[in-house]
């Protein structure tokens, strides 16, 4: 059964990049209602899977590999709903490609790490924390990218030939300086929980990740000090958003890639 679940949910995936890809390449219409119908299915099979995949009779499965499908299914969930007052027709195939590739492999590599939040509601609090800063935060470096494509293009004199399924400069950069205030503020949590719950959070297999965490926190708080004292747009607020997202990705996944492929 999950096999077949996991077979449709990555093909509604690819039917919604495959009815947005033409209009962005060739700025035709996309048909929006068709495309959000299809994702919100995927969506629903996605969650799905992931409930078989994550949630056993001995507690959680919260592997690395379902971690990082539950991850894309909340940055594809979040993308979704904002797709018609935010026109993300630009980002969705990415957000939508990276959901079915994960959701595949999640379910086709066999990957285990059993943990017991029903026993620790602080660990879930502090993963929750976590799961939705990060996945926020990334949303932040994908709409920092689109913001520098666009960027480029007035640039290069090409305003004119901007799709029009695609959304103003600085309607992009608004919305992105929002998400990255609103996933700093969950990333602050996600560090504060951390220092009060975790006991363990510096010992030799951990304290990377709360460096590596704090050392993102930093990033995205010089990062949102210099837009909104300096004045800092363009190329150095990209590099520092997706330098952000790089970090937290190797405090949340590099060890657990170390632990669960490489040393088994």
């Amino acid at each position: 059964m999950d096999n077949f679940i996991t077979a449709v949910a990555a093909i509604l995936y690819f039917a919604s990049i495959a009815m947005i890809v033409p209009g962005v390449v060739n700025q035709t219409g996309i048909k929006t209602k068709a495309v959000f119908g299809s994702a919100v299915l995927a969506l629903v099979f996605h969650a799905w899977l992931l409930s078989d995949l994550i949630f056993h009779r001995n507690g959680q499965n919260l592997s690395i590999l379902n971690v990082a499908s539950l991850t894309s299914f909340i940055v594809s969930c979040l993308m979704t709903a904002s797709m018609f007052k935010a026109r993300l027709w630009f980002l969705l195939p990415i957000v939508y490609s990276f959901s079915a590739i994960n959701l595949v492999i999640a379910k086709v590599v066999p990957n285990t790490f059993i943990t017991h939040l029903e026993n620790n509601s602080t660990l879930l609090i502090h993963i929750s924390f976590a799961l939705f800063s990060y996945s926020t935060l990334c949303i932040g470096a994908l709409y920092s990218i689109q913001l520098a494509w666009l960027d480029h293009k007035l640039k290069k004199k090409k305003s004119l030939a901007i799709n029009p399924n695609l959304p103003p400069l600085l309607r992009v950069e608004r919305h992105m300086f929002n998400i990255i205030v609103v996933g700093n503020a969950l990333l602050t949590c996600t560090l504060i929980t951390g220092f009060w719950f975790l006991t363990d959070m510096f010992t030799d297999g951990n304290a990377h990740k709360g460096i590596l965490s704090f050392i993102a926190w930093v990033v995205y708080c010089i990062l949102l000090w210099g837009h909104y004292q300096q004045g800092w747009r363009g190329k150095k607020v990209t590099w520092l958003s997706v330098i952000g997202a790089i970090l937290l990705t190797l405090a949340y996944f590099g060890s657990r890639f170390v632990k669960e492929f490489i040393l088994s």
